[in-house]
């Protein structure tokens, strides 16, 4: 598997290589990652290949380079230059370098995986013989697009527009692969227009849900009217603003609290909002978390709330059903694909709708209980990584068959 950054903290894609390659392992297939910083987290049994780069995107040394003799390799000047124009260089260098890790090392792999990098260098992976197939969690045009509508001047467009100019790559490559998985029927949909790809390219293969960490705790302390959300807080995308305008709006009825687990930036339009709105007495951000706190946290809430304008898959969503906890959630992408019957769905960029089922499910304790039920039954049933790791084993055997 390669992953061109895999830290479980840093997203949604960490958490895919990490539990994935785990259920694999447990399936009796033999395993290895190859990784860029921040590297993952993995199980005792699988091998992981650090391939190193200068980590310009590490928020303990954000955009600086350790020593000025590793600019001294034409890939990490390419790599610093190309950061500080704005662009992101993150997956085409680290395609570069995985192709090249393979090359010299020429270990007989039986498939490739790549996890979201679509590089060049995966490319050439592919047509070097190895079979390779590809995981597209979501159309990252999506995430440009939301960006750019939240961008205050014609500056800041451009900027954005070359930070994700590595786009134009990932669909190139993303053409020439045979086999694509992906986590949703929305996102199969979605990614086939935004890429320009026949959608029979695409096997749907929905993530799973770590039942180690999201679980109900028993007998939680669970304070009256809290409400919970895990979100990139400065991620126009996930649609942080929108529920805290409903929390304004409920305000008005009932008291109430709202934990982020997450934390926006000092100066950020989030924290500028939270002021304006006048409840920075009963919003509380915990900052980054450990893993072993999500059960706790999820399980001491009233309400657990997913705002986001668009998901691939949403794996917030899932995590807290898995804990027990009644959902209210947008219909924003695979949101609707996920919850299922499980939980209140609201359209998306819509406060009124979030305080509406806010109110409505706070003054129904039946109906509560009812969502907490469903959402746990739809987790165990549909959302598991052996699940997960089945399916994609069979993706893995069908690639495999179409390079003899």
């Amino acid at each position: 598997m390669l992953t061109y950054r895999g830290n479980p903290s840093s997203g949604g894609q960490g958490v895919y290589v990490k539990h994935l390659s785990k259920a694999l392992t447990d399936l009796g297939h033999s395993v290895e990652v190859l990784s860029g910083p921040p590297y993952p987290h993995l199980d005792p049994k699988i091998r992981l290949h650090r391939l190193p780069s200068l980590d310009l995107y590490n928020a303990d040394h954000l955009f600086k380079v350790k020593s000025l003799r590793d600019l001294a390799h034409p890939l990490n000047m390419y790599e610093f230059i190309s950061m500080c124009t704005g662009a992101f260089p993150e997956p085409y260098t680290f395609g570069v370098r995985a192709h090249n890790y393979l090359q010299r090392h020429r270990v007989k792999y039986d498939i490739v995986h790549d996890n979201q990098c679509l590089a060049y260098g995966i490319g050439m992976i592919a047509e070097s013989g190895i079979p390779t197939v590809a995981t597209i969690h979501h159309p990252i045009t999506v995430d440009r697009q939301e960006e750019l509508n939240a961008a205050r001047s014609l500056y800041r467009k451009i900027k954005i527009r070359h930070w994700y100019s590595f786009i134009r790559m990932q669909k190139k490559v993303a053409r020439k692969l045979s086999h694509i998985i992906t986590v949703s029927e929305c996102s199969r949909r979605d990614i086939a227009e935004e890429f320009f790809i026949n959608e029979s390219k695409f096997r749907v293969v929905y993530n799973g849900v770590n039942m180690e960490y999201f679980y109900p705790v028993p007998n939680p302390r669970r304070p009256d009217n809290s409400l919970i959300v895990t979100n990139s807080a400065d991620t126009p995308l996930k649609g942080l603003r929108y529920l805290l305008q409903a929390v304004a709006e409920v305000r008005k009825k009932r008291p109430l609290t709202l934990t982020v687990i997450g934390e926006p930036k000092k100066d950020s339009i989030i924290r500028q909002l939270v002021g304006s709105l006048g409840i920075d007495d009963i919003v509380h951000f915990t900052g980054r978390i450990r893993n072993e706190d999500f059960a706790r946290y999820y399980s001491e809430s009233t309400i657990a709330v997913v705002p986001s304008l668009y998901e691939g898959f949403g794996i917030p969503a899932a995590e807290a059903m898995a804990c027990g906890v009644p959902l209210i959630s947008t219909s924003g992408g695979a949101l609707p694909e996920v919850v299922g019957d499980a939980g209140i769905v609201v359209p998306p960029a819509d406060s009124r709708a979030l305080a509406k089922a806010i109110n409505c499910l706070l003054d129904d304790a039946g109906e509560r209980s009812r969502l907490a039920r469903a959402g746990l039954e739809r987790v165990n049933s549909v959302f598991s990584w052996e699940k997960a790791a089945r399916d994609v084993v069979n993706v893995y055997r069908e690639a495999i068959d179409g390079y003899r």
